[in-house]
């Protein structure tokens, strides 16, 4: 098949995607080609994704029946390093939530961003002891680090282990940030001592206060991937944290509320890569 990946920036600046999130999530395999991202993190997709194995040494796939365990090889290979990292600090194995679809593209639930493969959710989390089967994997208990009255951190379950995970997640090659809920952040900001400056990592974000989002670089060798903008160089414990629980930027839609569906406009290349056989 001829490469879909073409040096265009015409192609990258694009139009709306015609194809609809459920679209995508029809779709059961990769694209096939080398592995190339395409577009931006909330409207891409990627060509040549490979799949997360269900288990493997110091981590557990969790939920494998929403098929969004697909991601760079880059991504594929930091889950294996972090997991094989937390296993030797001592810590229980990891449950790996959603990486992206097979082509990537917009999720027709959970997600606006893990479009083109370099994103993944980490959950908090852990079962220690023996293995699961997968089946018993599909809804695991997934607790808050964070009271139910979201009025701070829920010390009956938060730990020096989260801690220590999310600076080894936060000081891995590759990783760009890290998102999670303010009152974590804020937690850490308050707590760590040493060298702090891997808190600048950590990004508040709504919700993310069951699991981490840890998201990638775009690797070398990806021309048409789009970086996301840089945040500052300080650890984020000043205004910028203090700004979620002032006036939040982004905030959640009371219950009830109509929810606008999210339709990004995708690359022009993300057309090819949805219909390749």
């Amino acid at each position: 098949m001829t490469r879909l990946v073409v040096p265009l920036l015409a192609a990258l600046l694009s139009v709306s995607a015609a194809a609809s999130a459920q679209e995508w999530g029809q779709v059961t395999g990769p694209a096939p080609g080398p592995a190339q991202v395409i577009g931006f993190y909330s409207a891409g997709c990627i060509q040549g994704a490979q799949a997360l194995p269900s288990e493997g040494p110091g981590y557990e796939a969790i939920r494998l029946s929403r098929n969004r365990n697909w991601g760079h090889p880059v991504t594929l290979d930091f889950i294996k390093r972090f997991s094989d990292q937390v296993r030797a600090a001592g810590q229980s194995h990891l449950y790996i939530g959603d990486l992206g679809q097979p082509r990537g593209g917009p999720m027709s639930f959970g997600h606006a961003s893990h479009q083109v493969g370099l994103d993944v959710d980490i959950w908090f989390e852990r079962h220690p002891g023996a293995r699961r089967a997968a089946a018993d994997r599909e809804n695991p208990r997934l607790r808050s680090l964070v009271r139910a009255d979201d009025g701070g951190i829920d010390d009956a379950v938060f730990s020096d282990q989260h801690v220590a995970l999310l600076r080894m997640a936060a000081t891995s090659p590759g990783v760009d940030r890290i998102f999670v809920n303010k009152w974590i952040k804020e937690r850490i900001c308050n707590t760590a001592t040493g060298n702090r400056a891997w808190l600048r990592k950590l990004v508040p974000w709504i919700g993310h206060d069951e699991h981490f989002h840890v998201r990638l670089y775009c690797p070398p060798g990806n021309p048409q991937c789009q970086t996301q903008a840089t945040y500052p160089d300080d650890d984020g414990c000043g205004e910028a944290l203090d700004l979620w629980f002032k006036r939040p930027p982004v905030q959640m839609p009371p219950p009830g509320a109509p929810v606008r569906p999210y339709r990004p406009k995708l690359p022009a290349l993300c057309q090819q890569v949805l219909k390749a056989p």
